[in-house]
Formats: structure tokens, sequence, C-alpha cells
């Protein structure tokens, strides 16, 4: 379900990870159904709002990065002020109910912004779009048997890393989004395939950086999952790996513990960097 309406906040809020910024939404709410999705947990429908007053957004932003200094290059990007488009869904899926040219042509033309989003699909219409480096897609990847299990209806996950050069090919800037990572029994075995297949289908090698994200779940998108029989909830929800968190909007959140966090991290990094060391992580947490 989709439905218009028009935007009334327009808060940019500074972010510092994936991006130096994250945008007003364009879109709230998501087509797809994915078990982890974080989004989800303050609106659980399959269903997207979408902005019509797109126009005031971009406004918004061309004010804000109009007062920002030089940019100093830093882990998000070295020469432009980037901004997260998509925090609150997949733009790339629900880019037909957008009008994303005009939305790209901004930042194409902007000469200090540059816009950023993470997604799990392959946005095929993009690519009749050259924004010369100044829109940057994030291909999600994880294992594809987990995938199968906690992002059902995604192209499968070679699909994704395929599509990374043909992105590039068209003037995207490409990187690859590791998000969630999810720890469970032979983890690392997986991830393991994961980084081999990139390393085999991956040319732009100088090209593509990377972030990773470790899981955080929440109480209430668990019982919602239970309540539905989604599967691979045992995945998301191990309480014996897990601590409590308390978000800054108030929720009550699960995320891995402190001690076993930073070993997973060490871990996953140096599998990461023995197989495919260039490609750089920006982050990880």
């Amino acid at each position: 379900m989709v439905t218009y309406e028009k935007r009334k906040s327009f808060t940019i809020r500074e972010s510092g990870r994936s991006t130096d910024f994250i945008a007003p939404s364009f879109g709230f709410g998501c087509l797809l159904d994915c078990t982890y999705c974080y989004m989800k947990r303050h609106f659980n429908e399959k269903r997207i709002k979408v902005a019509v007053n797109y126009n005031d957004i971009l406004t918004e932003i061309n004010n804000h990065v109009t007062w920002l200094p030089e940019k100093q290059p830093n882990q998000t990007d070295s020469k432009f002020w980037t901004y997260d488009i998509a925090c609150n869904e997949d733009f790339a899926l629900h880019a037909k109910y957008h009008k994303w040219k005009p939305i790209f042509e901004f930042f194409k033309s902007h000469p200090k912004a540059k816009a950023s989003l993470a997604t799990k699909i392959i946005p095929y219409d993009f690519l009749k779009f050259n924004p010369e480096n100044k829109i940057r897609i994030r291909f999600s990847l994880m294992p594809q048997r987990i995938s199968n299990r906690l992002e059902p209806n995604t192209p499968s996950i070679l699909e994704r890393i395929r599509a990374i050069d043909e992105f590039i090919d068209a003037g995207y800037d490409v990187h690859i989004n590791y998000s969630p990572i999810v720890v469970y029994p032979n983890w690392l075995d997986d991830y393991k395939e994961l980084f081999i297949l990139v390393a085999q289908h991956v040319e732009n090698k100088d090209k593509v950086l990377s972030e990773c994200i470790f899981l955080t779940h929440n109480k209430g998108k668990h019982s919602d999952n239970l309540k539905k029989g989604r599967t691979g909830e045992e995945l998301l929800w191990q309480p014996h790996l897990q601590e409590g968190k308390q978000s800054e909007y108030g929720e009550n959140n699960l995320r891995y513990r402190r001690g076993m966090k930073a070993e997973f991290i060490q871990n996953f990094k140096l599998l990461h960097n023995k197989i495919i060391p260039w490609n750089t992580i920006r982050y990880i947490f």
C-alpha cells in the first residue's frame, strides 16, 4: 500500500558514520518484510508514505549545506558533504513512487552535496541516469543462506554482487553494506564464502569500500516476528549473546554483549582483510 502526503518536518540530523548527515525522508516505510528491519519497529506494515513535497526537502538540504564550510576529507567522503536520503525506507525499491530523477539531478549538479542510499534490491532503472559519482549506492550483503531466511523476496546475494560493477560503470559510487552482521554457529564460515564471492565477481577493486554493522534487535519486533511466524527469529534473538540497550528514542533494543562484540568485530575484520583487503572498511560497529 502506498499513500502520498505532505512532509511537515525537515530536521537534518548529524550522522558521521555512513554519511555526514541524515536528510529528511522522501518516504517512510517499506514494501519488503525483512525480519531484522529497524524501521519496522515504528511502522510495522507493508506500506510506504511518500512525501509529495520533495522540492521542499531538497530546498532544506540546499539551505543546510550552503552554510557548511568547505568539506575536509573524512571517512564518509573526500570531497562532498554526504546525505543519507533513505534512512527510513529502501528508496531504490520504492523509486517508481518517487520523483527520483529530479532528486538525483539535484545532487548531481550541486557543488557541495552528495546523496547516499542503501538497498537490498537492484534498481535497474537507475542505470538510465549517470549521476557522475554524486550518488552512492550501498548494496547490502549477508551470507545467502541467512538472507533466504531473514530477507525474503529480495534479489540473490550473487545478483547484488554482480550489480556492483554495472552501477560503477554507469556513473555511481558503489559501496558494500555488510548489514546486519548476525552471529550464529559457524557464521564466519558463511562470511568466508561471501567474501570469496565478492573477490571473484568485483572488478573495480580500487573503488569499492564497505561499512559493517552488527545486528541490533528489538523486543517489540521480536514479539511481532514470533506472532506472525516469520523464519529465522532464533538467529536474531539470542539473549545469551546479547544485552539490553535503551535507544535514544526510548526503545528496548538488544545488541551483542560488549566484550563478545569486540571479539566478533576482531574476527570479522581479520577474515575480511585476509580475503578482500582491497575492500576498505570505512567503519564497523
